[in-house]
């Protein structure tokens, strides 16, 4: 039995999927930069140095993930496109073979 989360997410194409990752890819893209920003213009305690850089290593390891899902999502891309070339190209073959 599938979890319901898992059959909502089988409903989204795959094109809808990337742009998704894309777009939280680019949120923390954001936040890093913002981070690190924040760490070159600012004093800070030694404390708040270690907070910060602890969430800039959270943030780089989320985009890590994401460009690793995105390399995923990509490739099943592809190999839907590929299957749907096969696919027209077959069913012309088809109709020119026994239609023309």
């Amino acid at each position: 039995m599938t979890k319901p989360k898992e059959k909502s997410r089988e409903k989204i194409s795959v094109a809808s999927e990337i742009d998704r990752v894309e777009e939280r890819k680019s949120r923390c893209n954001g936040l890093l930069e913002r981070a690190e920003f924040r760490r070159r213009k600012e004093e800070l305690s030694d404390e708040d140095s270690k907070l910060l850089e602890d969430e800039m290593t959270l943030m780089t390891e989320r985009i890590q993930k994401y460009d690793r899902e995105l390399e995923i999502l990509r490739g099943e891309n592809r190999r839907n496109m590929m299957l749907s070339v096969a696919l027209l190209a077959i069913s012309a073959l088809f109709y020119y073979t026994f239609i023309y």
